[in-house]
């Protein structure tokens, strides 16, 4: 049985991941899309009788073949590099877009049980959707507003109150980081900047200690942050290395609520962020069906990354 990886040397899960994999007697197949169509190549036959090859040529010349996968793991796909030597813009955009019709449409063609499937997880990366979806299995979650409104911004934050709104972005990369913030006052004369792109606000969740529960496949690893101990307390990202962690017991129906939402949204890992509030309640903040888990993992001893590779070794589960 083949295990493909969709994923690139830069990414700190890839390396612990395989290595386990190799402890069960694996040798997965890692395919980094920055590399097509430059460096390597995929081959898909059609034709009568049994069998339809489905080729994978890797930068090193190894022939994979895509048909005996079984198990592959979405995990950080990185964007395709046109070749350099097409110089017009518009020819480069065609050629991109071939390249994702055609990986796209092998995505589909493997016989394989994905963690997660692609299309999911794109899906489920939605924040405007995640929310609806977590509603709807029960979960609270905090008052929200989506919106390019103004007008509808200072309705929602007047609502609330100044100091009681927080306001984030949809994504956060390293050259374009926005942690969550509290609304202050004087940020009220910036609300008209929302017209050049939505903005997420919601309602400020009091927190005893944040929640990131990891669920890979069946299995659940909730760990208790401790954010309030911090001198940034909205936004624990800010204090990766110093904050607290331990592992936490969620009560049983807020684990039977976050496996419907996994099998709502046709995943089969996602990291949820989560505020036991000082009164006891669970408020759902979101997914990350891609998530990482290492920086858990290395606190409080939790062993996900065999989690993944037993999930990814054994598919049919």
């Amino acid at each position: 049985m083949a295990i493909l990886v969709v994923s690139h040397t830069g990414d700190d899960h890839l390396e612990p991941v395989v290595g386990a994999l190799k402890r069960l007697g694996h040798d997965p197949v890692v395919f980094d899309l920055a590399g097509y169509p430059t460096e390597t190549a995929i081959a898909l036959s059609y034709a009568d009788g049994d069998g339809d090859p489905l080729w994978l040529e890797l930068a090193d010349g190894r022939l994979v073949d895509l048909s005996r996968c079984r198990s592959a793991w979405w995990r950080r796909p990185m964007p395709f590099v046109v070749d350099p030597a097409i110089t017009d813009h518009g020819e480069a955009g065609w050629a991109y877009n071939e390249c994702h019709e055609a990986i796209s449409g092998l995505w589909s063609a493997l016989d394989a049980t994905w963690v997660s499937p692609p299309q999911a997880t794109e899906a489920a990366m939605m924040k405007s959707w995640q929310l609806r979806v977590a509603k709807s299995v029960g979960l609270e979650i905090p008052r929200t507003l989506i919106t390019n409104s103004p007008r509808e911004a200072r309705e929602f934050t007047h609502a609330l109150g100044v100091d009681r709104t927080v306001y984030k972005a949809f994504s956060a990369t390293v050259d374009n980081w926005r942690e969550t913030r509290v609304l202050r006052r004087p940020e009220l004369e910036l609300l008209d900047a929302v017209r050049l792109a939505p903005v997420i606000f919601q309602e400020y969740v009091p927190a005893s200690v944040d929640l990131r529960v990891t669920l890979i496949g069946d299995e659940v690893y909730p760990a208790a942050i401790h954010s309030q101990d911090l001198e940034y307390t909205v936004d624990f990202r800010m204090h990766l290395d110093e904050v607290r962690m331990e592992p936490a017991v969620l009560p049983e129906p807020v684990l039977d609520a976050l496996h419907r939402l996994l099998e709502r949204m046709n995943l089969r890992y996602g990291a949820v962020d989560m505020r036991r509030t000082p009164d006891g309640r669970y408020v759902f903040l979101e997914i990350n069906p891609a998530g990482q888990w290492i920086f858990v993992e290395e606190k409080t001893g939790q062993p996900m990354t065999d989690a993944m590779a037993r999930l990814l070794a054994a598919p049919e589960k």
